[in-house]
């Protein structure tokens, strides 16, 4: 995996642009709805304003990461693809990333507030999904949050984006009930699930409209989080 990876250090976004084109969105559109999520996490479930320590597994070449400017005290980011880290960090200079060889994550036990993967588990062979959920909590604090993004599979059109992603191609998709009994299985608690990514607009009534059908398996995407 991170060869593949490391292969598109340089041209990642452009490959992920040409597997939604279809849609008429820009990448900017998905990553943006990402961080609005993220950031409504931390107040929804109550964790520290301004003090959260969070990290992002399998944070990529960081395309994520300018939208969460402001949105935690600190910001780590870990990835496979050395390559891909390399070019995180100079397009990030104020996030702290490492690269990682084995699946025991760089980062001692409690580290985090919050720690998120987003778009990164369908890439995870799923034979090691337990053990990835496990490192997951590992490095959360007791009281802490872990969140997981994941492409919806009941969704055509992120089948379709998928099907035309070239480094998707291996990709096994999870549903959020996957997930929720993946959050179970390792010892988290208060697992809750959300569909996003449903209309192609950032209105305020579009975003209240999808709040509201959240809970069907209609979004692009879905979020599913879990206290420690």
């Amino acid at each position: 995996m991170a060869e593949l990876f490391d292969s598109y250090k340089s041209n990642y976004g452009e490959a992920v642009a040409g597997s939604i084109r279809f849609s008429g969105l820009g990448h900017d559109f998905f990553l943006i709805a990402k961080a609005n999520l993220l950031r409504r996490l931390v107040v929804e479930r109550g964790l520290r304003q301004g003090g959260v320590r969070a990290l992002d597994i399998g944070c990529g070449v960081g395309s994520l990461h300018p939208y969460l400017e402001g949105a935690f005290e600190s910001l780590d980011g870990c990835d496979v693809s050395e390559q891909s880290i390399l070019r995180a960090g100079q397009d990030n200079p104020c996030v702290t990333y490492r690269a990682y060889t084995t699946p025991r994550l760089p980062y001692g036990d409690g580290a985090f507030d919050l720690a998120f993967a987003s778009c990164v588990v369908h890439h995870v062979p799923p034979a090691s999904w337990l053990d990835f959920f496990r490192e997951m909590r590992r490095v959360v604090r007791a009281g802490g949050v872990a969140c997981i993004i994941e492409h919806n599979p009941y969704n055509p059109l992120t089948r379709l984006a998928v099907l035309r992603c070239p480094f998707d191609q291996d990709a096994v998709l999870l549903n959020a009930a996957k997930a929720r009994s993946l959050f179970q299985q390792t010892g988290f608690q208060d697992i809750r699930s959300e569909h996003f990514l449903l209309l192609p607009s950032a209105r305020s009534f579009a975003k209240k409209l999808e709040r509201l059908l959240a809970p069907l398996p209609l979004g692009a995407q879905y979020a599913c989080s879990a206290h420690v």
